[in-house]
């Protein structure tokens, strides 16, 4: 088959595009921008095509598939209906896929990558040889973002945003937690928690509810459920409370309470499959993290020796629990954090939950660059209205300080001055031994691959 990716640089769509290939598959794809994803899928040798544009699409392709970022006006999106060429955008294609294997499917608000990073290496580990597709790039996946399985086992990582998820089958539904996430989409918590449990109620008669029972409002959807005998559904819970998570803490090489939770829920799945205990806890205490996952390196500057944490925490829970978690592995240590929000309108909705969590994080100095504008989710009367600017003014620490980006004549953010300008501010001001966490959902990764 001829199957052409529209979206192709996603963190989800790229690894569909793989999956196809292993499959025998020629495939191709477009996306607005290169990125170092675009360039590991050309080395992997699917044709990519910077640029979206209606001479992409052949008529002899076999199957178009698109991101949900993808509006109903892309000229590739156009020409292939134009065509008739079956059109089904990536959570309907990887639904397809779901319903051919025995599916795990990880949720939740935050922690669903990590999660399901570890099942899938607890499964591997296991000898059960899953096919995986997670958000993140994976050390021992070759550093990509799946991996091909031989057997019956599919990992994946299921996202809530445009309520993905609710095409998905699974035999096993992990989630982690809900929030205040995606309201761009869900305007209120309310739809949040309705679409997770619209997803849950899509297990089988004879499937596995994994859920966090430290989550107040996870708790009250699977009790609710629960209570439907028609479904009879197993249900299991995980708390960081328990017993077993004091020994998961200790051998675990990644900070913070919430990845115990993360490997708590690892363990309830390894035991559905009948996964001895020790063979999951040698996987665990092997886990050294993801991609942008408190991901750390070490940097000598001249004489000065820093630790670097490029972390993608970008909600106010996430922020809170990633530099919590810094605390605790460096109680004594000075740590700075460079920190891009994401999106105009998260930062709208959860302004204060912002201001909040960064008035009580235990870190010593915090730099907030502008928001990363994400393109086609944004509403321009929103962008008007918040600013990381008034979000410094709002937080009103000493230690926390607005560096905003520098423009050219058009007005147009250059985000490589601003970073050079970062990087200058801290090579100038920090000291031998501190730590320094450059957090975000956007670019400001590539901060820490300037250093």
């Amino acid at each position: 088959m001829k199957i052409h990716l529209i979206g192709i640089g996603g963190i989800g769509v790229s690894a569909l595009a793989q999956y196809y290939l292993s499959k025998g598959h020629e495939v191709s794809g477009s996306d607005l921008v290169a990125s170092e994803i675009t360039d590991f899928l050309e080395e992997k040798g699917i044709e990519v095509i910077i640029g979206n544009s209606a001479e992409n699409i052949k008529n002899d392709f076999n199957l178009v598939v698109y991101s949900p970022a993808v509006k109903a006006g892309n000229p590739e999106l156009i020409q292939a209906k134009s065509y008739k060429l079956k059109a089904i955008s990536y959570p309907e294609a990887l639904g397809d896929l779901t319903k051919e294997y025995y599916t795990i499917a990880i949720a939740g608000a935050h922690g669903k990558s990590t999660t399901t990073a570890m099942i899938a290496l607890v499964l591997v580990k296991a000898g059960l040889d899953p096919t995986v597709v997670v958000g993140t790039k994976v050390k021992e996946f070759g550093g990509s973002n799946f991996r091909e399985g031989k057997s019956k086992f599919l990992v994946i990582e299921a996202c809530e945003y445009d309520s993905s998820f609710l095409y998905y089958s699974p035999k096993i539904i992990v989630v982690t937690n809900v929030d205040k996430e995606h309201l761009d989409y869900f305007k209120t918590f309310a739809n949040v928690k309705k679409a997770f449990r619209d997803f849950i109620v899509r297990l089988p008669a004879d499937g596995f509810l994994v859920f966090n029972g430290d989550d107040k409002e996870l708790s009250v959807i699977a009790r609710s459920i629960a209570t439907k005998q028609s479904l009879r559904l197993r249900l299991l819970r995980f708390a960081r409370n328990d017993g077993e998570s004091k020994k998961i803490k200790t051998i675990m090489k990644v900070p913070g309470m919430h990845n115990v939770s993360n490997a708590l829920a690892a363990l309830q799945v390894s035991r559905i499959l009948a996964i001895p205990d020790e063979i999951t806890l040698e996987a665990l205490s092997e886990f050294t993290g993801t991609w942008r996952r408190f991901e750390e390196r070490d940097l000598k500057i001249g004489n000065c020796k820093l630790k670097i944490v490029s972390d993608y925490a970008h909600h106010p829970n996430e922020i809170l629990a990633t530099l919590k978690a810094a605390r605790e592995k460096y109680p004594k240590k000075k740590i700075w954090c460079v920190f891009q929000p994401h999106q105009y309108q998260r930062t709208y909705y959860l302004f204060n939950d912002f201001v909040k969590v960064f008035r009580a994080v235990p870190i010593d100095k915090i730099i907030i660059t502008d928001i990363y504008d994400v393109v086609g989710r944004e509403i321009k009367t929103i962008n008007k209205e918040v600013s990381s600017e008034k979000l410094v003014r709002k937080i009103n620490r000493k230690n926390v300080e607005y560096f905003p980006m520098f423009c050219d004549a058009r007005g147009t953010s250059v985000v490589k001055h601003s970073l050079c300008d970062i990087e200058k501010f801290v090579k100038e001001n920090i000291r031998s031994g501190d730590v320094l966490i450059i957090m975000g959902a956007g670019d400001i990764y590539k901060l820490a691959d300037k250093f």
